[in-house]
This record gives structure tokens, sequence and C-alpha cells, in this order.
């Protein structure tokens, strides 16, 4: 059967495989940066005769044909970049590239998805349909490599039915996996404000705008759009993370500026806040006497995923671990570009457990200590090949 036979690859590549993660870890590459990443990605897909293409300038989009290759089209996608972040791991294989990590497990999603492809090529004649690999550039940062894929055509030529793409979770043990219907995941915008004034002498607040003054004013401020525009049963948050104004003591800046992020699980209210935070800020910053530059970066879309395409995928998890090892999964606040594919296709994103707590593997993403417990390999790409062989909407 296709199933032992999958499993019977993926046990006998897992060391292989834990070695591809280790090489990627290694060597992060930042957004848009992924150049050796991937050339990586190319080599492996050349060795194992997976004809690929280049998308988004470091996009790699491969095609494995089984058998009646036009019956079902399903897409596998990996993302490769990496953070801006210091590793604090000590480990053999930390970031030689210092000040860049893979702190959210993209060398994990890429190292599945390469082993998913070569058990794919190798069982090609045990399944039906086209597997679409899709690694790409650029989830980190705005706006999204996803976006960028899909204008040079990635869906399209062939037309996948479906898109599967699966995320690290350190809340999730290892050798687990959950799932979730419907919306998943919250939309993603970035704030940045610049508030001006003349400046001016601490000791005469009166002969100028007190531009820090100001600028803390709109920060408590923004939270009433939130707490009195915002349906209470609709989840969104909207957080100041960077406050940058003067250098010294007794100056008052000419300006100050504000950077943020804005999270919403509805696309109606998104844009209708972003309206409420322009004309919030304008008036507010203008009645204390000063003016303010308000740039609302548009990101990434909740991440929706297709009823049907997930309740299958589940489905065929449960048959693949046994349902004890596949969870519900929580709607969260994080975004993730995989929202445009959703937007476009059926998609399902879906959760890898990689928490150990007798390892202590137990830190989040996007923190200088975060690691998985590289078992966790063996079961992601086994479930992207498992998926990828079975999937349908």
């Amino acid at each position: 059967m296709l199933k032992e036979k999958i499993k019977a690859l993926a046990a006998k590549y897992k060391d292989e495989f834990i070695q591809v993660r280790h090489h990627l870890h290694a060597h992060p590459e930042l957004s848009y940066q992924e150049f050796k990443t991937s050339k990586f990605v190319q080599s492996k897909l050349a060795e194992w005769r997976i004809p690929f293409s280049i998308k988004a300038t470091t996009g790699v989009v491969g095609l494995i044909e089984g058998k009646n290759p036009s019956s079902r089209i399903l897409a596998l996608r990996a993302d490769m970049d990496a953070l801006p972040i210091l590793e604090e791991n000590n480990i053999e294989y930390k970031s030689c590239n210092v000040g860049v990590m893979h702190a959210c497990g993209h060398d994990v999603h890429t190292a599945c998805l390469l082993g998913a492809a070569k058990i794919l090529q190798e069982t090609k004649d045990d399944w039906e349909g086209t597997v679409k690999l899709i690694f790409q550039p650029g989830e980190e940062r705005n706006p999204g490599g996803a976006s960028l894929m899909i204008k040079d055509g990635v869906l399209e030529n062939p037309v996948p039915q479906g898109i599967i793409g699966l995320h690290v979770h350190p809340g999730l043990d290892f050798g687990k996996l959950s799932f979730r219907k419907g919306r998943v995941m919250a939309s993603a915008d970035e704030l940045f404000f610049t508030i001006k004034a003349e400046g001016g002498h601490a000791a005469a607040p009166h002969m100028t705008a007190d531009t820090i003054l100001i600028a803390s004013n709109l920060i408590v401020s923004l939270q009433q759009i939130i707490s009195r525009n915002c349906d209470p049963l609709s989840p969104s948050v909207l957080s100041i993370c960077s406050f940058q104004g003067g250098n010294t003591t007794n100056v008052i800046p000419s300006e100050v500026h504000l950077k943020g992020t804005f999270r919403a699980m509805d696309e109606a209210w998104r844009y209708k806040a972003h309206e409420l935070i322009r004309k919030h800020a304008i008036g507010l910053v203008e009645s204390m006497g000063a003016s303010v530059d308000v740039l609302i970066d548009v990101g990434y879309p909740c991440v929706d995923n297709n009823d049907e395409l997930t309740e299958n995928a589940w489905h065929l998890a449960n048959d693949f671990l046994g349902e004890k090892f596949v969870e519900e999964t929580e709607i969260r606040m994080g975004a993730e570009d995989f929202g445009h594919y959703t937007q476009q296709i059926p998609g399902c994103f879906y959760r890898l457990g990689v928490r150990n707590e007798s390892k202590e593997i137990t830190h989040n993403v996007h923190t200088p200590k975060f690691n998985v417990d590289e078992n966790a390999i063996e079961t992601g790409m086994s479930m992207m090949a498992w998926l990828g062989a079975n999937a349908a909407v």
C-alpha cells in the first residue's frame, strides 16, 4: 500500500533531511535575498530529476506528474526566508550569518517539502494527478513572497485545484498535527506615523508643539479604535512597537516616528479601521498643534482554510497517523502570506508539532532560542507526501 511505502521512505530518508535542515539553518537568508537557498533547492530537484522553473527571482516551482496527470492538480508550499535575529542556540548547525536566523521554522518547512518531493517522485506510479511544489521567498516581509509568486504565474500552467502548506507549532508536541476549518489567521498591516513640529527647548514647551507628548497621547488613544469601534466578538489588535524621537534631555524634537501593526479577523472591518486610524491620528495631532504623516502599508489578508479541502486533509491525517496524533488548532492573530493563496484557490494551512519539553525545546517562534525536535521532520515530510498523493477538494 502507498501509505506503508511513504512511511518506509520517510523513515529511510529521515536522517538525510535532518541534515538538509541543518544546512538550511546554518545558512539563513533574509526575505527576498534567498539566492543560495534557492540554488540549494534547485540542486536537489535536479538531482531527483524533478523539472522546475524560477518565479519571483528566488522562488522555485517543481512539477511531479503521477498517473493521469490532469485528473487532480494540487500545490504544496514551503517558505524559505529567515529573520533578522541573532541566534542564541548552542548547536553545531548554528547560523553562520550573524544576525540572521531561521527563527520561524522555514528551514523545517523547506526540508519537509524537499523530503516530500523525493518521496512523491519515487512513488509517482502509485498515485494519480500532478503535484506542484512551491518554494517561495519573502514570507516574513511585505508585500509577501506569495503575492509576488502569484503575480509571476505560480497558480497557472497548470492551475492547482487547491494548495496545502504547513507551519511549525512550538506549542504542539512533536509527532502531532493540528488542523482547523475556516478562518485561522488574521490579516496584518503595518502602521507608520511621523509627527512633525518646529521643536524647541524643553524649558519652554509653550513655544512649540511637544511631539513626544503628542505621540504619547496618540499611542494611548489609538486603542479606542479597537475598544469602541470594533465588534467585541471580532478579534482585532493594534500595537505600537517602535517610538523614536529625540536624543537628549532638554530638546523637544521636531519629529517623532511611531511604527506598529494592525491585525483583524474581518476584512470589511480591516479597511474601515484604516480610515478610522488615519482620521483619528490627523485630528488628534493637528488639535495639539503639530502635523502627522500616516502610512498604512497593507499587508497579508486573513488565512481562510477551505472547509472541503481541510476536512479531506484532516481525514487523511487521521488515517495516516491515528486520531490521537491529530488535533484541532487554535485561531491566532498571527499572520501568514499563505492568505494570498487562499484568496485565489482553496487552501489548507495546518500545524506541525515540534515541541519536546524533556529536551527543553519549548521556545516560541521569532525568538533567539527557537528550535525544534527534529523527529518532527519525518512526520512533516511523510504527511506532505501523503497529502500530495491523495488530497483533493
